[in-house]
């Protein structure tokens, strides 16, 4: 359509002959001067009327001719720079150098603004601009037509109108860029060889390249104009915009969608359009991802994937399915990176195709869960994929992680309360959409949730509180099923101070259980639906049992035994009157002359709750995750971190049973390498150590949670000491299932590694117990206390007593043999006596049996007796002169001397916890042996204490 030319700078007279850098720069000045004079021409004949006509709005597009306007003022700038640069450089310095031409050292600026001029000039083009502005009825614009022929005639040309008005403003520029190639060539040849040569290369090829640009902009615009043209106005209204262009047309290169062949299919730099009928679907190319396929319909496919969108398109053979991806690919680049290449189609460098993994923002519009909701963040294939927002108008809102249009991983959900102005608070990992895995749920209400989820529902094991400085505070930790608290669980009413420990099922208790309150009151009953039904047995404070029926308010009801502290036993039929107290009918039996110790003593929970089912579904998400080979997906749900989780949102993000605020999230933690290098006995412990120490460890997480819900059971109110045992074989089943947990992880890591499996010895469990002991020692040993207390205070009152005699009189009525007391090293002062002198015996002996307090493993707690017998042997032996070794009948005096003169209290906790929870392997040996001659002399100093109290009594008497 616009064939014709304007020869207004000639470049035939170019002479062939080798020319200097100081013709070049005079060449470079002559051409500079004459589009100068050109372009002041083209503004005061055409830019400036025509804008003047527009300004009241005569013809369309009048902003893209003002920015035209602006482009156009910016080269004729550039080039007004330039020759004044030239002519300075010429007319004041001898030489001229490669420096003094801003065609070379300003190349990106003069293809920046050529660029940019060009843009403009096409979108011009495709909307039509030069007709609009040609039909223009202003009366200025039609003074100044005859001014745009005379300049168009000087030219030799004839054109009027809209041809006149494209020729006029696009080829001065066009010609003026190939002027630059020649001149840049010959300053080539002028320079030589010289260090900025280099620089004069590559201005070179930018500007050839910047032809090439010119070209293909100009042949996209005509091709565009063509389109728009061709379409009814119900397309062009809404598709046809100044900056789209269409790079290929299916009734050009043929491919059809695998809906229907005869729709059409139109690719333009920022969006693909689908025509069907008299409708069509736009997709903006920063959302489509195209890859090749082959499907039932056309073996050469191509596979389109947009948000809430995928279809095919089916090409006839191999060539145009290659071309159409090769096309598609390179537009969405192009979308993405936000301009077009230059020149058109290259890569310039960077990547070929686009990348799979994007960000942006998109409103779902289809019906469903997403309808209204808007999504910002990473997406792949058409789907948010990775990090994300996704807000919904109602106010919900979910931030996190994403996999295949889903919320899968890590994320934080807020969801308004109906009439409330607050909102529950999720923080959860994902998968498929749900919560699953584990959670911290902080509800409008104040009730907060940690623990496991399935499918949107509490499931497994977590713990559910309402804080004390609400109304009606409570605690439940234990199982859950489908959002219920069902199976083993601990209820904490803060409001009635006391403890449920016991089963449930559907949200009440159900099955057996045992309640301690407050008071030191406990009791064992059986529930069903929340109401205690048969008989029970209730153990008071103090110390007397009652078995039989009784009422939620702890009053005996009907028949019953009820046996006191001293032995003594009424059995009857009991009631309960306010006005009149307990009444009873039945039968006294004084016969009993001491208490029962065991009665008092009695332990509740072994058979109705066996240690194996307690915890079962707190150790099964362990094990869970053992039997999925360490899945990466279930790692991060099971331990609660991802290495890739955004700083904003780690910020956020709060920790199930991990102390994140004493541990630094590392870069990539790799525990079944770390079990590999460290399964060797040498390094395990060590190893161990470390990994009970750290939450974000599996087996320091899993130690963590029991420790939670033992305090739940033991601490507090739960202090009772019938519920020793209960807590003495529940410490020992954990060390049992942890052991079996690490050997799970070891299994995996050997695997992982090509190694056979290896035999890790039968002692493990009880390699574990010392090590987890720690976490579990302050609630199990007040237990101990509290069971122990009355023979620790018998025993206190008899070490205090014996504590008053002198060393002599000590060891004289412990009978100690007189030739192994150690009197002789004895310093006396003038003042005092050897009869007088007390704690000067066996001090180092003392000394070490005191750090039986220091530690809670039992191995170093006989490792301390041991150390103990080897100081008194060390002490006699030196007394006597040669090597000691006592019998019983010897030790025995000796160790309640120094167990006397070390004053530790609560001795029978101390030793009633080393035998129940020492190694096994030590049964029989020498600490053994000790330990028992230790539980001896606890036993003979509260039988002296009983002896001395009878004699005591029996005077008074």
């Amino acid at each position: 359509m616009f064939a014709l030319e304007i020869h207004t700078l000639r470049t035939d007279w170019l002479p062939l002959v080798d020319m200097s850098l100081e013709e070049v720069a005079s060449l470079l000045l002559r051409t500079e001067e004459t589009f100068s004079a050109y372009l002041a021409r083209i503004d005061s004949v055409v830019l400036t009327p025509l804008l003047q006509s527009g300004e009241d709005g005569s013809f369309e597009n009048v902003d893209l001719f003002m920015l035209l306007n602006d482009h156009f003022h910016c080269l004729w700038a550039l080039t007004e720079e330039g020759c004044r640069a030239l002519k300075k450089t010429l007319e004041t310095s001898e030489s001229v150098s490669v420096r003094d031409f801003d065609l070379v050292w300003k190349v990106d600026l003069f293809l920046d603004w050529y660029t940019q001029y060009f843009s403009t000039f096409a979108s011009c083009t495709v909307v039509q601009g030069f007709e609009h502005a040609a039909r223009n009825k202003s009366e200025v614009w039609k003074s100044h037509k005859p001014a745009l022929q005379q300049f168009l005639a000087d030219f030799s040309l004839d054109a009027s109108g809209a041809v006149a008005l494209h020729m006029v403003l696009h080829k001065p520029f066009r010609d003026q860029i190939q002027q630059y190639n020649l001149i840049l060539s010959k300053l080539k040849e002028a320079a030589g060889q010289c260090p900025e040569s280099e620089a004069i290369v590559d201005a070179v090829g930018k500007f050839a390249k910047l032809r090439s640009f010119v070209n293909q902009v100009l042949d996209e615009a005509c091709l565009t104009r063509g389109l728009w043209k061709s379409l009814g106005h119900k397309f062009t209204d809404v598709l046809c915009v100044p900056e789209r262009r269409l790079l290929e047309d299916s009734q050009n290169l043929p491919i059809f969608p695998s809906m229907s062949r005869s729709d059409r299919v139109l690719l333009f730099s920022d969006i693909l359009v689908v025509t069907q009928g008299s409708s069509f679907q736009s997709f903006d190319l920063k959302l489509v991802w195209v890859d090749a396929a082959e499907t039932e319909a056309g073996k050469y496919a191509l596979r389109v994937s947009a948000p809430e969108e995928e279809f095919f398109l089916l090409a006839k053979d191999p060539k145009a399915q290659a071309v159409w991806f090769w096309k598609l690919s390179q537009a969405i680049r192009q979308a993405l990176k936000g301009k077009r290449d230059f020149p058109l189609w290259s890569t310039d460098g960077e990547e070929s195709y686009p990348p799979s993994s994007r960000l942006f923002s998109f409103t779902f519009r289809a019906e469903g869960r997403l309808k209204n909701a808007v999504y910002d963040g990473e997406w792949c294939l058409g789907r948010p994929h990775g990090k994300g927002t996704l807000t919904w108008p109602d106010g919900r809102n979910y931030v996190g992680h994403f996999k295949g249009g889903l919320e899968h991983g890590f994320g934080i959900c807020l969801v308004p309360r109906a009439s409330e102005d607050r909102y529950d608070c999720y923080k959860s990992h994902w998968q498929a959409g749900k919560m699953s895995g584990y959670g911290i749920c902080e509800y409008g209400d104040e009730v907060v949730y940690k623990g496991y989820f399935k499918d949107n529902m509490r499931h497994g094991f977590g713990i559910l509180e309402k804080p004390s400085s609400t109304d009606r505070p409570f605690k439940y930790t234990g199982h859950w099923e489908n959002d219920k608290r069902s199976g083993y669980g601990i209820w904490d009413d803060t409001e009635g101070a006391e403890r449920y420990i016991g089963m449930w099922h559907e949200d009440q208790r159900h099955g057996p259980g045992i309640v301690i309150t407050q008071s030191g009151a406990c009791y064992q009953r059986t529930f069903h639906l929340d109401k205690m039904v048969g008989s029970g047995m209730l153990l008071m404070e103090d110390d007397s049992v009652y078995e039989g029926n009784f009422a939620p308010d702890l009053s005996f009801v009907g028949k019953g035994k009820l046996t006191f502290p001293n032995g003594f036993i009424l059995e009857g039929t009991f009631s309960h009157k306010s006005s009149q107290g307990l009444q009873t009918q039945g039968i006294l039996d004084t016969s009993g002359e001491q208490p029962d110790r065991q009665r008092t003593k009695l332990q509740l929970g072994q058979k109705e709750f066996p240690v194996e089912m307690r915890w079962e579904g707190l150790f099964s998400q362990f094990l869970e995750f053992v039997h999925s080979g360490g899945d990466g997906d279930m790692e991060e749900a099971f331990m609660g971190f991802h290495v890739q989780t955004s700083k904003e949102l780690r910020k956020s993000q709060e920790y199930l049973f991990c102390q994140r605020e004493k541990e630094e999230v590392p870069a990539k933690m790799n525990v079944l390498e770390d079990l590999f290098v460290h399964r060797e006995l040498g390094t395990l412990q060590g190893y161990l150590e470390e990994a009970f120490q750290n939450s974000l460890n599996p087996l320091g997480k899993l130690l963590k949670m029991l420790t939670v819900a033992f305090q739940a059971t033991y601490s507090a109110v739960g202090a009772n000491k019938h519920l020793l045992t209960m807590a003495q074989e529940e410490v020992k089943h954990y060390a049992k299932k942890i052991w079996e947990f690490y050997q799970g992880l070891l299994r995996l890591a050997l695997k992982q590694y090509s190694q056979s499996s290896e035999n890790s010895g039968p002692n493990g469990p009880d390699a574990i117990l010392p090590l987890i002991l720690p976490s579990f020692y302050p609630d199990l040993f007040m237990l101990y206390l509290l069971y122990h207390e009355k023979e620790d205070d018998l025993y206190c009152q008899g070490v205090v007593d014996l504590s008053q005699e002198t060393d002599v009189k000590l060891l004289e009525f412990l009978d100690v043999r007189k030739h192994f007391w150690p009197l002789k090293d004895l310093t006396l002062t003038k003042h005092q006596r050897r009869s007088l002198v007390k704690d000067h015996c066996f001090l180092s002996a003392t000394d070490c049996l005191r750090n039986l307090i220091t530690t809670v493993d039992p191995r170093e707690k006989l490792d301390i007796l041991q150390n103990t017998y080897n100081e008194i042997a060390k002490t006699i032996s030196q007394l006597l002169g040669e090597e000691f070794n006592p019998s019983m009948d010897d030790l025995l005096p000796l160790l309640m001397y120094v167990v006397t003169r070390a004053r530790i209290q609560r001795l029978g906790a101390e030793l009633h916890l080393i035998r129940d929870l020492m190694d096994p392997t030590a049964t029989g040996g020498m600490q053994d042996f000790l330990l028992t001659a230790l539980e001896s002399c606890y036993s003979l100093i509260q039988k002296e204490i009983q002896y001395h109290q009878n004699w005591q009594a029996s005077q008074d008497s």
